[in-house]
């Protein structure tokens, strides 16, 4: 019998120790898999809590009997298959990780040429302004007072003024524009014979020669020098009663030369200077034109609108018709 015992007793140590090998083998395969959670978790969660398991009771995970084969069976597959999930998580971030690399780079890149956008934008503006800027190629000749010359000058024909108090006007002055710039280069000899071929008056009246001569220039359709040469008499002569007429032959200087913008500052300082000069009504409806031109429609109606109130009643039944015809490529209402 103790015989008997003995081998039993020997047999269970047997049996025995494989099993307390395989739970210690457990046991290193789930510290391992903690660290590598852990490590997972600070890639995933870098700055934050990191997400804790929910554990169940002990009535839905029943605790393992110590030394059960079959307890150690089961937890040998769940280690398995923890395994095999923190794989794929880790080569889900792995993943990711690569996809957030690109993106920075793409990022980046995408900054450089925004920056080389704003940086060629400045240079690309400056060619335009300088394409398009207003040079006049030639300067007029200046006018120098002549000597007395007995002329028998024709009586000047008289002109209505309006006789209606100017409202205050509901205009909006144009944008301001910059004014042409002369350049130096080398002349053009066939402008310079156009210019030359221009009669300088010599009436002995300085201020109306100066006058002559711009509007000579315009009719020989010399517009930047006729502009030049308004713009002179304009500030030389602020007071005079030709300055009304240079004023809005400046603005007609630029519309005829399609430069509508210019030509809008030109008849709106010409039209504020003096609402009661003998070319402000002109002044107004050629506002208006150039407005149509530049496609500010509504600006445009304004002047109309503006010409009807200030001059409707007093000017000329020819300048009302042409009113009527830009409201009309103006599209105003009424």
């Amino acid at each position: 019998m103790r015989r008997v015992l003995i081998s039993i007793i020997l047999l269970a140590g047997v049996a025995s120790a494989p099993v307390s090998a395989q739970g210690d083998g457990v046991g290193l395969r789930v510290e391992k898999l903690e660290k590598e959670m852990k490590a997972v978790q600070r890639k995933v969660f870098p700055n934050g809590q990191p997400i804790q398991p929910e554990m169940g009771g002990a009535s839905n995970n029943p605790a393992p009997v110590a030394g059960s084969s079959s307890a150690l069976t089961d937890l040998t597959a769940r280690v398995d298959a923890l395994e095999n999930q923190l794989k794929s998580v880790t080569g889900q971030v792995e993943a990711f990780a690569g996809r957030l690399t690109k993106i920075e780079a793409s990022n980046k890149a995408f900054d450089g040429r925004v920056k080389a956008l704003e940086m060629a934008e400045p240079a690309a503006q400056s060619e335009d302004d300088s394409a398009t800027s207003d040079t006049p190629a030639v300067s007029v000749k200046p006018l120098v007072p002549a000597k007395p010359v007995a002329v028998s000058k024709p009586a000047p024909t008289p002109v209505s003024l309006p006789t209606k108090t100017v409202a205050k006007s509901q205009l909006a002055a144009p944008a301001a524009q910059p004014s042409p710039k002369p350049t130096t280069g080398k002349v053009d000899p066939k402008l310079k014979a156009r210019i030359d071929a221009v009669e300088i008056p010599r009436s002995g009246d300085l201020a109306d020669d100066n006058y002559t001569y711009g509007f000579r220039l315009w009719q020989a359709k010399l517009y930047p020098e006729a502009q030049q040469q308004f713009q002179n008499f304009i500030k030389k002569y602020p007071k005079h009663k030709r300055t009304s007429y240079a004023g809005n032959l400046l603005g007609r200087a630029f519309l005829d030369e399609g430069k509508a913008a210019l030509a809008a500052v030109a008849f709106y300082d010409n039209y504020k200077r003096d609402a009661k000069g003998e070319r402000a009504p002109e002044s107004v409806y050629y506002l208006g034109v150039a407005m149509t031109r530049l496609k500010r429609l509504p600006d445009a109606c304004k002047a109309f609108a503006e010409f009807s109130d200030v001059y409707g009643t007093t000017a000329a039944a020819g300048l009302k018709a042409q009113v009527a015809k830009g409201r009309l490529d103006a599209k105003c209402a009424g």
